[in-house]
């Protein structure tokens, strides 16, 4: 009994031509709905790459502005405070200078180291007071800090 095999040459390339459509499809839906280029290394690995290197850099950079406001915010505060004690100097410094003139009663003195007085209360208060995130600014405890301003570490 003699056995007869058939075949379609041109269904079997039209099925090989349709799956390759198909894939070519699936791919342009998936980059379509993503909204990338690359959505996986089998895309462009070498893209895929770079694309995650360059990533990574520009979070780094946002968090680097962060910081870099943080630490301007801290200057800011600290030089608010300072410029406030810079005035209550110069007032004591203006009454000291009053306070020497011959012309004064004990009485004047007595007043004005009084204004003194109260001067340099005022000045303690601000210099143990003035913080920024819960760090002391001018009470000596501060020290020495670094702020990381850059994409990488030790960026400072």
């Amino acid at each position: 009994m003699a056995l007869t095999v058939n075949t379609n040459v041109s269904s079997l390339n039209a099925q090989r031509n349709l799956t390759k459509s198909s894939d070519g499809l699936a791919t342009s839906m998936e980059r379509l709905a993503s909204g990338m280029r690359i959505n996986s290394a089998k895309d462009d690995a070498a893209g895929l790459q770079i694309s995650n290197r360059l990533t990574s850099q520009i979070n780094g950079l946002a968090v680097a502005q962060r910081n870099a406001n943080d630490g301007i915010s801290m200057a800011q505060t600290a030089e608010g405070a300072m410029q406030e004690s810079t005035n209550i100097l110069q007032r004591m410094r203006e009454l000291a200078l009053q306070s020497a003139n011959g012309s004064n009663s004990k009485e004047d003195r007595d007043a004005l180291q009084k204004e003194v007085s109260a001067l340099q209360t005022e000045l303690t208060r601000i210099a143990e007071t003035t913080s920024f995130g819960g760090q002391q600014l001018l009470d000596g405890s501060y020290g020495t800090k670094s702020f990381q301003v850059g994409a990488n570490a030790n960026e400072i």
